[in-house]
């Protein structure tokens, strides 16, 4: 492995990558891909990291144009890293969190040595505040298309520039265009100046890796959400083991245990709960005494609901002495005359005394009548509506 150069290696460990990039990550073909190249990375990284080609004390005007390609290194871990194949939850997780510490190194690295402007980390995090908020999410989305465009466009014509790739393969997936960096253009004997190509490869590495970053940034976010998916079910899981196997403990042991207490006592007359609560052995809830339980005996098959105590023509009864029920009216009582009408027929009987009494009463009521309309005119209380 030390005999192979080190771009040879990381273009091995592309071409790996690209290779699965379309194949299905169940296969035990794809599977072997990305296992070679994960080894190819992995040997990749700590070469890079033995050489110290990238230093905190650098700045990015330090770093050589042929060595900024190794700063894909960590994100390319991260992407393969992905898409190994595990069918335990707790493996899942486990290979998120290798990934996800690589893509981190990742996105550090740019910000460290300013590739990525604080006004373009300060849009990415104010982003990152809005996934709460439906439209302004969208609104982040629709932001980040347009920057990853512009992008595109750029590294679009600075490739042609250099003559990479064909004009119609216009957007190859992110290792080939990393692939792309470590090439040497076929013509490169056209381009006027060695200073203008790597002028031209530089500005390239640098738009490439600003586009990166942004898929990076959306990377990390998808990665979050599965790791707390992942935590749930694997302590979901955890509980739900955990009460199977003391349930289970316990049933056994009260099963197979030789010197085990029939529960309750010794002679299965004991305590019928224990301090918490929980039932020592079956019982029955019965009455106080042997009426009251040959009355719950009797109850048992009995109707569902109250049965009525009287008949329909008793409840009237009582309803009617109780002065509930209005008696009279109909066709026989228009027939018959009214109070006064009965009281000026009795006071015509002339020449008895019953007429005379009716008659005093007649005239008695006339008076109060006429003391009533002088009191009381007619229109009198009409204050508010006078018609």
């Amino acid at each position: 492995m030390t005999d192979v150069p080190l771009s040879a290696q990381f273009n091995r460990a592309l071409s790996g990558a690209s290779e699965a990039f379309d194949m299905p990550t169940i296969d035990d073909k794809t599977q072997d891909v990305i296992q070679s190249a994960l080894a190819d990375l992995r040997n990749v990284d700590g070469r890079v990291n033995g050489l110290s080609l990238f230093s905190p004390n650098e700045t990015l005007e330090d770093i050589a144009t042929r060595d900024l390609v190794y700063l894909f290194v960590p994100y390319v871990i991260s992407e393969v890293q992905g898409r190994v194949k595990a069918v335990d939850p707790l493996e899942r997780l486990k290979l998120l969190l290798l990934a996800q510490r690589h893509l981190r190194t990742f996105l550090s690295n740019l910000e460290n040595y300013g590739i990525i402007s604080e006004a373009e980390q300060a849009a990415y995090e104010k982003a990152d505040a809005m996934m709460a908020n439906p439209a302004q999410r969208r609104d982040a989305k629709i932001q980040q298309y347009k920057r990853e465009k512009e992008i595109k466009n750029k590294i679009e014509a600075l490739q042609k520039r250099r003559r990479q790739w064909p004009t119609d393969d216009r957007y190859p997936n992110d290792f080939t265009s990393i692939m792309s960096l470590l090439s040497t253009p076929s013509d490169a004997s056209n381009i006027d100046d060695e200073d203008d190509l790597d002028d031209a490869l530089r500005e390239t590495t640098l738009l490439l890796l600003r586009l990166t970053y942004a898929q990076a940034r959306t990377q990390a976010e998808n990665m979050n959400q599965e790791l707390d998916l992942l935590r749930g079910a694997i302590s979901h899981d955890v509980s739900s083991g955990d009460e199977r196997r003391e349930e289970r403990t316990e049933r056994e042991g009260d099963t197979w245990r030789l010197d085990s207490v029939p529960r309750g006592g010794p002679d299965g007359r004991g305590p019928l709960m224990d301090a918490s609560g929980r039932p020592l052995r079956p019982f029955t809830i019965l009455g106080s005494n042997a009426a009251e339980r040959t009355r719950l005996q009797a109850e048992v098959f009995g109707p569902d609901h109250r049965l009525p105590t009287m008949s329909v023509d008793e409840y009237l009864e009582i309803e009617r002495q109780r002065g509930n029920i209005i008696t009279g009216g109909g066709p026989q009582s228009a027939e018959r005359l009214t109070t006064s009408e009965q009281l000026a027929l009795d006071a015509e009987m002339d020449g008895t005394a019953f007429a005379e009494e009716k008659a005093e009463e007649k005239r008695q009521k006339d008076e109060q009548w006429a003391r009533f309309t002088d009191a009381n005119p007619r229109g009198a209380g009409n204050t508010m509506n006078r018609g």
